[in-house]
């Protein structure tokens, strides 16, 4: 009988103590339960004596995955690549975001023209820039006005202005990039920097890299800072591709010919292009015959350097050489400009040339003329200056650009006032 006594007691233990660890299990787990019903805030059980508590971690509610909206397609952003000419049409200037002008600055002492005024700008007059040279082509420089003669026409002219002040030069390097010059490009990038370094106050460059029609390339718009020329030069490499040679200088020159045009106060520097190449012109859209009507509407000089040494001297029974074309062609363009054209034969003679188109380039007369008879529009006028040989009887010999072509009145003699020649 006690045995079943004490075995009961022993049993009602056990339960007890069964009944205990459940309660306890319960109580630790109801805040996990609750707090999971209750969007993860638990609840604090409120008791007479607190003990320290341990904040739960709570359980982060579940995402909901949001419906994607419709996408739409972005309106692209004007492109930053260079431009590129329409398929079959005239070739034109690729340009980077880094090929821009320098803004002229408004200099103390410019006169104040209001901008609602109307400019005046006098389309008569004929201005020459002249260079005159001895028989060994050696630059001459005292001259006076009256040893000058001009002719338009065959008719002599009556000089109304001379002067042999240095003005603003305006003028591009450009520079064939094609296979032909391969071994001369680190030379010719050299020479290019020579010419750079002599640029004075008031003086721009710009920078033209080319091979092919397509691949005509504005390295360097217009600056006087020449570290970013000297830049843009760096960036020259040659490449395979059919070189066109009119079509960088056609370009090349309205580039030159049109920068600050019109402009009363800007209007009396200097134009120039210095084109680099082996004259061989392999596939451009423009003709010979177009380049060189261009060039009499634009009073720009072109000086070449012609790497022609290694093009085939060998004629037909018909036909010119390779070489003796190519000689052709950019003897023309500089004798049509009133420019020069070397031939080096040795890299070697770089350094020189340069510093010859330098002097070449500032050392020139300016003479001006109102022509007696008005040339009708489209009209060409040929122009020749003669000059009176030296005291000693020594023999000079006047150099400018051929003529001119008549342009059209309009709205291009009467304009607004340019913005830099205005005061803020």
């Amino acid at each position: 009988m006690a045995r079943r006594l004490a075995s009961g007691v022993g049993q009602g233990r056990a339960a007890a103590a069964l009944l205990v660890l459940a309660a306890l299990c319960a109580s630790l787990l109801a805040p996990a339960s609750r707090a999971q019903t209750d969007g993860g805030r638990p609840r604090r059980a409120t008791q007479t004596q607190p003990a320290p508590r341990v904040a739960p971690t709570p359980t982060p509610a579940p995402r909901q995955t949001p419906t994607p909206a419709p996408r739409q397609t972005p309106t692209p952003a004007p492109s930053a690549s260079p431009q590129q000419p329409a398929p079959g049409g005239p070739p034109r200037l690729q340009t980077a975001p880094s090929a821009r002008p320098d803004e002229a600055p408004t200099q103390e002492g410019e006169d104040e023209i209001d901008e609602n005024e109307v400019v005046k700008i006098e389309s008569n007059e004929i201005k020459l820039h002249v260079r005159v040279v001895d028989r060994f082509n050696r630059p001459v420089n005292d001259v006076r006005r009256d040893d000058f003669r001009v002719f338009e026409n065959g008719v002599a002219q009556e000089v109304t202005s001379f002067t042999r002040e240095e003005v603003p030069i305006s003028y591009g390097l450009v520079v064939d990039n094609s296979g032909s010059l391969r071994f001369q490009i680190n030379q010719v990038i050299e020479a290019a920097k020579t010419i750079v370094e002599s640029n004075k106050q008031g003086d721009e460059t710009f920078v033209i890299r080319f091979v092919g029609s397509e691949q005509i390339e504005l390295k360097q718009d217009f600056t006087a800072d020449r570290q970013a020329v000297n830049d843009a030069l760096d960036e020259m490499f040659v490449e395979g591709g059919q070189t066109a040679v009119i079509d960088a200088t056609y370009l090349a020159a309205s580039h030159a010919s049109e920068h600050k045009r019109g402009d009363p106060l800007q209007d009396r520097r200097r134009r120039a292009v210095i084109l680099v190449t082996d004259g061989e012109d392999r596939s451009s859209h423009y003709k010979q015959e177009q380049l060189f009507e261009a060039l009499k509407e634009q009073d720009v000089q072109i000086f070449v350097i012609g790497f022609v040494n290694e093009l085939d001297k060998e004629r037909g029974l018909i036909t010119k050489s390779k070489r003796q074309k190519a000689m052709d062609l950019l003897n023309r363009l500089a004798e049509q400009t009133g420019g020069r054209a070397f031939y080096p034969n040795a890299l070697s003679e770089l350094p020189g040339i340069a510093e010859q188109i330098t002097k070449d380039m500032r050392t020139q007369f300016v003479l001006s003329y109102t022509p007696k008879a008005k040339a009708r529009p489209g009209e060409f006028r040929p122009v020749r200056v003669a000059v009176a040989d030296a005291p000693g009887k020594e023999k000079r010999i006047a150099i400018t650009r051929a003529g001119y072509t008549g342009r059209a009145e309009g709205p291009a003699a009467s304009q607004p006032a340019p913005a830099a020649a205005r005061r803020p």
